[in-house]
């Protein structure tokens, strides 16, 4: 009976240390995208994929035909949404701003363009344009309705856009009734 167990754990890990040497470098790179933390020193990001990987790990055998990648981006995103508030404001919620009073947090040294979103806009963007989870089974996720989803993606897109493409282009001269005014 025991040999049998010793058996299965080592099956059970053999799987399991061959799906995290395969989907590990991408699921660290999903979770530096969410941290807005730089790819060389993403410690939290690295905190979070352990935890994600570790309860993959805990619900392995019950897994049963379940994509085990899936399983854990989910777990990733969802303990990203349950850890993100923290890092974010530290005032107490009875001194908070209404929400529409409230400004983006301000970009973090070296952590790229996304860096400016909001933890919630930053997990959108990543699961629907990094990841390519479709806005359905992205608002299930979040627990948001498809138009929110759709208009927070766009928002963020617009607000990266803007961010990377700041300065690049010259601005176009403007146009009065048709017609094109000239520049002096």
């Amino acid at each position: 009976m025991r040999e049998r167990e010793a058996s299965q754990q080592r099956r059970r890990g053999g799987e399991f240390e061959v799906f995290v040497a395969g989907a590990a470098g991408r699921l660290l790179h999903t979770a530096t995208l969410l941290s807005a933390e730089p790819p060389d020193a993403n410690p939290r990001a690295q905190r979070l994929l352990t935890a994600a990987l570790a309860g993959t790990y805990a619900r392995w055998e019950s897994l049963r035909g379940e994509d085990p990648y899936d399983r854990t981006r989910q777990e990733l995103a969802a303990r990203f949404a349950r850890t993100a508030w923290h890092h974010r404001y530290h005032v107490p919620r009875a001194l908070r701003l209404p929400r529409r009073w409230q400004r983006r947090p301000p970009p973090r040294a070296g952590g790229g363009v996304l860096a400016p979103l909001t933890p919630q806009e930053r997990l959108i963007v990543v699961l629907r344009l990094y990841e390519g989870v479709p806005e359905e089974q992205t608002a299930a996720q979040v627990g948001l309705p498809v138009q929110r989803v759709r208009a927070l993606c766009a928002r963020a897109v617009a607000e990266v856009y803007a961010q990377v493409y700041e300065g690049v282009r010259e601005p176009r001269p403007r146009a009065t009734r048709g017609r094109a005014v000239a520049a002096p």
